[in-house]
C-alpha cells in the first residue's frame, strides 16, 4: 500500500484558520489575500520574537478548534483504504495530544502524525517511504518534490505563489488532488 504524507495546517485544516485570531490579537483586518508571504511578522507589523511569543500562546487554542479544508474529510475518507495516511507536520512535539485529540473529533483518518518541529520535513518524508505528498509551504513543496523526487500536491493559497518545478502540482481544492493523485496511482 502506497503512503501519503500530508502537511496539517493550512492543508488539511483550512488555510484561513489562523486569520481571525491573528487579527484580534494585532487589531488587524486580514483576508487571506492579503496573507501573500509565509513570514507574517511584516504583515502584522511586529517582530519574529513577539509572533513567536504569541503562537506559543495560541497554537494550542487554534489547533483545538481548527476547521478542517472544504472537501478534506471526504478524500481522506475516500483514500484511508487505498493509502497509509501519514501525517508529517512542522508543529512542535509538544502539540501532539493536542493533535491527535483533533483527528479524532474530526473524524480524520491516520495511520501515523509525526510534529517534526521544523519545516524540514525531507528527513520524514524518506524515512517513511512516502509516495506523494500535500503541503501548502511554496519552498517545502519544492524541496520535498526535487530533493525527494515524488509528487508533491501544493494547495493554491495567496502566500505560496511562484515557480514550480516539474515535480509539484499546484491544486485549488482536495477534489483536484483527489483526481492528481487518482491518475498517479491508478
Amino acid at each position: 500500500m502506497k503512503r501519503l504524507g500530508i502537511d496539517i495546517d493550512g492543508t488539511v485544516t483550512c488555510p484561513t484558520t489562523f486569520i481571525p485570531y491573528l487579527n484580534k490579537s494585532f487589531n488587524k483586518q486580514l483576508t487571506l489575500d492579503d496573507i501573500t508571504q509565509y513570514d507574517l511578522a511584516p504583515i502584522l507589523e511586529t517582530t519574529e520574537e513577539e509572533l513567536n511569543q504569541w503562537m506559543d500562546k495560541y497554537e494550542p487554542i487554534i489547533y483545538r478548534q481548527a476547521p478542517l479544508a472544504e472537501h478534506a474529510l471526504d478524500v481522506i475518507n475516500d483514500w484511508k483504504h487505498r493509502f497509509e495516511l501519514f501525517y508529517i507536520s512542522a508543529r512542535g512535539k509538544h502539540l501532539y495530544d493536542i493533535t491527535e485529540e483533533w483527528f479524532k473529533e474530526n473524524n480524520v483518518h491516520y495511520h501515523h502524525i509525526e510534529l517534526v518541529g521544523s519545516h524540514d520535513k525531507i528527513e520524514a518524508v524518506k524515512k517513511h517511504n512516502i509516495a506523494a505528498f500535500f503541503e501548502d509551504k511554496y519552498d517545502n513543496a519544492c524541496d520535498i518534490g526535487e530533493q525527494c523526487n515524488i509528487p508533491v500536491i501544493l494547495f493554491n493559497t495567496p502566500y505560496n505563489q511562484g515557480p514550480l518545478p516539474k515535480q509539484v502540482i499546484r491544486v485549488n481544492s482536495w477534489l483536484e488532488a483527489k483526481k492528481h493523485i487518482d491518475a498517479i496511482f491508478k
